[in-house]
């Protein structure tokens, strides 16, 4: 289980509240390509799937619900 670091700071009209500080784990990824899209897909297809669907997050005209932009890119 992780132990969440919690500091006690003033805000303005709220008081002392707790704020959540960094949750991230020391130390470095290993490997040389950890992180990156093209190691975790295994064929053509899915990278070409996972291409396709990013590009059709960006610039597909629907949307997605409070993502959709009131002006076109």
């Amino acid at each position: 289980m992780v132990e969440y670091k919690i500091e006690k700071k003033d805000a303005p009209e709220w008081g002392k509240i707790d704020v959540l500080m960094e949750t991230y784990e020391p130390g470095r990824p290993e490997g040389e390509k950890q992180g990156q899209w093209e190691q975790k897909l295994l064929n053509r297809e899915e990278k070409l799937k996972y291409i396709k669907d990013s590009l059709r997050y960006w610039y597909a005209k629907e949307g997605f619900g409070s993502e959709k932009r009131k002006t076109p890119a």
